[in-house]
Formats: C-alpha cells, structure tokens, sequence
C-alpha cells in the first residue's frame, strides 16, 4: 500500500520524508484496522457503537489514501452498511419486543433492565434479563401465563437474531476493509 496513493504523511512523490514518516504510515492504516476490528467486536457488546468503529477504520482509512482507496461506490456500499447496522443495533430491540406482542412500555423497561444488567451480570445477564422483564411486564399488562412466555421467547430471539446480523455486517466491513488494503 505504501506509496500506492498520495497521503498527507508524504512528499508528492509518495517517498517517506524520514523513517518516522513511515513509521506513522503504517500506524494509520493498523489503527484504520483495529478501529474494525474492534467494531467487530463491539457489536456483540452492548452499549459498544461497533458498526460507528468499523466506519470509523473505514474512514480513517479512506482519509490516509487521500481519499482514493475504497473507491466511492465502495465506500458509498460500506457507509450504507454501516448505517444500516446501526439502525439494527437501535432499532431492533424495541421492533422485536413490538413484534412478539410486547408494549412500547415493555420494550423500553426491558432495555433499561438489560443496561443495568449488563454492569452486574454481563451478556448473559441481559439476555436473561430481558426475557424475565418482558415475561413480568406481559404477564402484569395480560395475566396469560402463555402468552407472556412466547412474547418474552419471541424478544429475546429477536434481541440475539440483531446481534448475529451486527455482526456479520460489521465482519463483512472489515472484510472488504482488508481486501482494499492489502490489493
């Protein structure tokens, strides 16, 4: 990659000024690979903005090219997918409680119940936690025993189903990310 594409970290040439010059050079694009990495990551994590990480690697990447490298239809199609990827991490909580016959009061408690939670007792603890709130909450609003369980089964399934989607999108971000770096 190095001297492929004018930098601000270079000479017109694309020659390094001076070994520290190439030292920052390729700090840039592993930082640019480890904000997507960490995007990864975060978007199995709670409270963590991976898909914010990955486009930010993306980015940070695209800036240290000179803006050259992704292309723009790629860098368009990543920005796409990164926002759609935020939209799931936001959304999907409340739509999935929604859609298992769940209140938007329910879907908002459950939320706040799975943040507390997940301080004390982690992702297993909000995944738990969650499931029991909306169960509590419906079966509170309802007094079906049967009903209360499938809505808290359906959110929570739903809750999980945005993870494993988050993360395969914030994968596939850092996927083409290495493509465009190392061809």
């Amino acid at each position: 990659m190095v001297g492929r594409h004018p930098d601000p970290w270079r000479g017109k040439t694309g020659k390094a000024d001076g070994a520290n010059t190439v030292l920052m050079v390729d700090l840039v694009v592993l930082v640019a690979i480890a904000l997507a990495v960490l995007g990864v990551v975060g978007s199995a994590t709670p409270l963590v903005p991976g898909a914010g990480l990955s486009l930010a690697g993306i980015f940070l990447y695209w800036w240290h090219t000179g803006y050259a490298d992704p292309g723009t239809l790629t860098l368009i199609a990543l920005t796409v997918l990164g926002l759609i990827t935020m939209a799931v991490d936001y959304l999907a909580g409340f739509l999935s409680a929604k859609a298992g016959g769940a209140s938007w009061t329910t879907g908002a408690v459950a939320g706040i119940v799975g943040i507390a939670l997940l301080l004390v007792a982690g992702p297993v603890g909000v995944v738990l936690g969650v499931a029991a709130t909306v169960f509590a909450i419906e079966y509170y609003r309802h007094g079906d025993r049967r009903q209360s369980f499938w809505t808290a089964i359906r959110t929570t399934v739903g809750m999980v189903g945005s993870t494993v989607v988050q993360l395969l999108f914030t994968a596939t971000m850092l996927v083409a990310l290495l493509i465009v770096v190392f061809t």
